[in-house]
């Protein structure tokens, strides 16, 4: 990913909301340090799971668009993880939906990847509640218990 410092100096105003409250995003930071602020924001606000998860996608992301000479595409691409690593450090990710525009934005690709990753999400959630219900059941089938 080629570097425009000039691009990168200023301010950007993607993804500001229409209200006139919300304060003007901050300069880009560059590619290396946005990576590790994503990276060190996930150490310290995600569970487990979701970190690792987190963490391989942000790596093949950032490692697949290392190459990348379009300035427009690298401001898009460092102001979109720029404000995923605000959302994080903030919790605002919770519970939160997609926007509608973003989503009519998407190749077919990445609506794949976002399908791929909902099915992930879903196996994991249903595997969690199978755990969860058999420590529950075990318990109450323990012999020691009976035998009291």
């Amino acid at each position: 990913m080629r570097i425009y410092s000039r691009l990168l100096a200023m301010a950007t105003d993607a993804g500001a909301s229409k209200g006139p409250f919300r304060p003007a995003p901050a300069a880009l930071l560059p590619p290396i340090p946005l990576y590790r602020t994503i990276l060190r924001t996930h150490r310290k606000k995600l569970p487990v799971e979701q970190r690792l998860l987190g963490d391989m996608y942000v790596k093949a992301e950032f490692r697949a668009h290392k190459d990348i000479d379009n300035p427009v595409q690298i401001i898009g691409f460092l102001s979109e993880w720029q404000m995923y690593a605000q959302a994080i450090e903030g919790d605002t990710w919770k519970g939160e939906k997609m926007d509608k525009a973003k989503i009519d934005k998407m190749s077919d690709q990445q609506i794949g990847q976002l399908y791929e990753l909902m099915q992930q999400i879903k196996k994991a959630d249903a595997e969690d509640a199978e755990a969860e219900e058999a420590e529950v059941v075990v318990p109450l089938d323990d012999p020691k218990k009976s035998d009291q």
